[in-house]
C-alpha cells in the first residue's frame, strides 16, 4: 500500500520516524514534506499530499504540522479528502470507523513521537463501518455550492 506524507518544519523529525516505521511494515511512502527544520509554508507540502490521495496515487495520507490545524484546513480544501485532526487513539479509530477519513493529521507539537506512530498504526488498520456512517459521509460533499 502506498501512503503519502507531508509536513512543515514542525513535523520533520516525526515524519522521518513515521516513514521508517511504515517502510519496516512494507508500506511504500511518498514524501511531499520538507526534510529540514527551516521554516516553510505548510500548504506547499500539504496540497501535493492531498492531491496524491485525491487522485488515487496513494491510498491514505499522513500530514503533520505544529498544531495540525493549518495542515487539516489545507487538505480539506480538496474534494474527496476527509482529513481528521487527531490527538488520541479513540479519535483516530473513530475517524476511520465513522468518517472514513483518508488523511490523518497529527499535531506534532502536542503529541509524543510514540503517540504519533501509534496513531498511524490505528489509522491504517481500522476499517470504515459504512452503514449509517456511509450515508452521512456521502452528505459531506458540497456539490453545487
Amino acid at each position: 500500500m502506498r501512503i503519502a506524507i507531508g509536513n512543515d518544519h514542525a513535523g520533520t523529525i516525526y515524519k522521518f520516524e513515521i516513514i521508517k516505521h511504515l517502510e519496516s511494515k512494507g508500506y511504500e511512502v511518498l514524501n511531499f514534506g520538507t526534510d529540514t527544520d527551516a521554516s516553510m509554508d505548510y500548504p506547499d507540502a500539504i496540497h501535493p499530499t492531498a492531491t496524491a490521495v485525491e487522485n488515487g496515487t496513494a491510498a491514505f495520507g499522513i500530514i503533520l504540522c505544529g498544531s495540525g490545524n493549518g495542515a487539516q484546513m489545507t487538505a480539506n480544501k480538496h474534494q474527496g479528502i476527509r482529513a481528521a485532526l487527531c490527538w488520541n487513539n479513540e479519535l483516530v479509530a473513530l475517524t476511520r470507523q465513522h468518517n472514513n477519513a483518508n488523511i490523518l493529521t497529527i499535531p506534532a507539537r502536542f503529541v509524543s513521537l510514540q503517540q504519533a506512530i501509534g496513531f498511524v498504526d490505528i489509522f491504517l488498520t481500522t476499517d470504515f463501518e459504512g452503514g449509517r456512517h456511509g450515508d452521512r459521509v456521502e452528505k459531506i460533499a458540497c456539490a453545487g455550492l
